[in-house]
């Protein structure tokens, strides 16, 4: 005779197991979304045109460059 839980011939370890695994990757890919910095996360990932209006303030391009870099971005987006 079998144990109490155990008479599924392995298939509620297998099940469990697979439960296990699954609630794991969810965890992973919530945790990676929401961490700033990681590829994914909406707070780690800096736009163009904020990188292009930092780079601009700061004297590193001049306007004329600005202006068609941001032109460019503007048409790439439609």
């Amino acid at each position: 005779m079998m144990p109490y839980g155990w008479s599924g011939g392995g298939w509620g370890l297998l099940w469990m197991i697979l439960s296990w695994v699954f609630i794991g990757a969810i965890v992973v890919l919530v945790l990676r979304a929401l961490l700033p910095g990681s590829p994914q996360s909406p707070h780690g990932q800096r736009g163009a045109r904020e990188i292009l209006d930092e780079r601009y303030a700061r004297g590193e391009i001049p306007e004329d460059e600005y202006r068609e870099r941001m032109r460019v971005l503007e048409e790439t987006a439609r």
